[in-house]
């Protein structure tokens, strides 16, 4: 496997930081002491910090998904297994046994993508549009397998999947409950 380019040892090394502490107190000292760089690489790389959280999102945008979607493909066999093993994958996350990032399950600590809109509320900043294009995928993928399922209504049926996912996240992230993905799952049976 080839060597990280300092551009994606940068990326990596701020969405981690990110995912953290989150965007506004991750200073970007702290980004180039986790990377070993220096601020002349980042900014070769990221003329601001605004520009860093965007390719941070985006690498993370991406892992997460194939994450997820592998590991529904993974969990269920039919396009209908597949989506009910979306509460599934979600329990794998809450529980910290996820290698979203890589090879090493990751610690539990919420949706990077909601702190991001949370941080940047405004509608109109690309960081806030990029978090909410994230939510939208999952849901257009999720709408996919619903009519692969032949499900009825398969949009709507994949919005309210994702309000329960949005539901289960926050639920497992302020208050500890990685139960909530399976109670999630029951409340997305009864739907089916």
């Amino acid at each position: 496997m080839a060597q990280p380019s300092r551009r994606e040892e940068l990326v990596e090394a701020a969405l981690l930081l990110f995912m953290q502490d989150g965007f506004h107190a991750t200073g970007i000292a702290a980004v180039l002491a986790k990377a070993g760089l220096s601020k002349m690489t980042l900014y070769h790389h990221f003329p601001s910090k605004d520009e860093l959280i965007l390719a941070a999102l985006e690498l993370r945008d991406v892992r997460f998904r194939d994450w997820l979607f592998g590991r529904m493909q993974a969990l269920g066999g039919t396009p209908r297994a597949q989506v009910l093993a979306l509460f599934d994958a979600l329990g794998e996350w809450f529980r910290g046994e996820a290698a979203i990032m890589g090879a090493v399950p990751e610690k539990f600590v919420g949706c990077t993508f909601v702190k991001a809109a949370a941080e940047y509320s405004d509608l109109a900043d690309p960081i806030h549009h990029l978090a909410a294009e994230h939510k939208k995928r999952i849901a257009e993928t999720l709408a996919e397998l619903c009519r692969r399922a032949n499900l009825p209504e398969p949009e709507r049926l994949a919005r309210r999947f994702c309000l329960l996912k949005e539901g289960a996240t926050a639920d497992a992230h302020m208050g500890g409950d990685s139960a909530a993905a399976a109670e999630a799952k029951q409340m997305a049976v009864t739907l089916l």
